[in-house]
């Protein structure tokens, strides 16, 4: 939803057309299909950028406090939480990137960086404080069969009681969605550590977006009859993948974290790739296109400009997203 640099395109890049798309698209997926296999089974180290650069080494450091998290765990929590907005504050007292409510900070909070002071407002305390009721959680039902991170997770939303008497994750709907929530964000802020498995809803977003070439841009625009069917950068890729039922949030740093990061030399089309001034902070992130293969990728660029092919391999390439239904919906509405 952002501007950015203008690029110029090649005359043979700019004429290609549907059978362009469409050959990388099925080229690429029938290699990509041979070659996946997902993701998982090793420590989550944090994925480039995927965490502001002022918080990075104490969500590093803090996230390995205990086995039952891990430096991506704790990242997707103060997303889901904040934001990572330091200064963010609920409607229910919460305060704080980890909200902490002020009974709880009296009982858990603590002064992760030695200066004498517990401030529930402070990162330096209130990251290291939130590793630290996590591991607490997790000990009160170490004994509990299953998943000990869900567990955790479940006892943060239900309360350790809660997972003791059933033995495990309740059945709470609220407590369910919660640690699948966690857990699906998780996977959005941890690198890679196998190939991403392709998107199945990659090739349709594709067709909607090639068949909105030419369109000119529009600041805000989601394509609507109000806005004479004209899109932004970040309302032309919420609108190619609503289009495969996949709903992703408006803006383009918020729509990093609806999937796994690919590395540049396994983009597959359809990802989604993002451009910033800041190459180490995902909330900095301005500009977003849909990958189609080959180098380029279809984006809503400026004022002024029309929906075009643009190279991706540029200075402020950020990175990829492999987008997923799962990724999308467990996106906080706010953050």
């Amino acid at each position: 939803m952002t501007v950015r640099k203008a690029w110029v395109v090649g005359g043979a890049v700019l004429g290609a057309g549907l059978s362009f798309v469409m050959l990388l698209v099925v080229g690429v997926y029938v290699v990509a299909g041979n070659l996946a296999n997902g993701v998982g089974g090793a420590t989550k180290a944090l994925a480039k950028g995927s965490v502001p650069a002022a918080y990075q080494a104490l969500v590093q450091k803090w996230g390995n406090l205990c086995t039952a998290i891990n430096p991506a765990l704790l990242a997707a929590q103060l997303y889901q939480e904040s934001g990572f907005n330091p200064k963010a504050q609920s409607p229910a007292a919460a305060q704080g990137i980890a909200q902490f409510i002020p009974g709880t900070w009296a009982t858990h909070g603590i002064d992760g960086d030695g200066d004498g002071d517990r401030d529930v407002w402070d990162p330096n305390d209130a990251i290291p404080s939130a590793a630290k009721y996590d591991c607490t959680l997790a000990s009160y039902v170490k004994d509990v069969p299953g998943d000990a991170t869900k567990n955790m997770l479940a006892s943060y939303n239900a309360g350790a009681y809660a997972v003791i008497k059933y033995g495990g994750v309740p059945p709470y709907k609220e407590t369910q969605n919660y640690v699948k929530t966690i857990t699906t964000l998780e996977e959005s802020f941890a690198a890679p550590v196998t190939r991403v498995d392709p998107s199945k809803q990659a090739a349709g977003a594709i067709y909607y977006a090639q068949k909105k070439l030419g369109t000119p841009y529009l600041w805000g625009g989601d394509g609507t009859a109000q806005d004479g069917g004209r899109f932004d950068c970040s309302g032309l890729t919420k609108a190619a993948y609503e289009s495969v039922g996949v709903t992703l949030p408006r803006v383009a740093n918020d729509q990093w974290n609806a999937g796994q990061h690919p590395a540049r030399d396994e983009l597959l089309p359809g990802d989604l790739v993002f451009f910033s001034d800041d190459l180490t902070n995902s909330r900095a992130i301005r500009h977003v296109g849909i990958y189609v293969g080959g180098g380029y990728m279809i984006d809503a660029p400026r004022t002024g400009a029309v929906i075009r092919f643009d190279p991706i391999d540029t200075p402020d390439y950020f990175g990829a997203t492999r987008v997923t239904e799962d990724g999308a919906k467990a996106l906080p509405t706010t953050v």
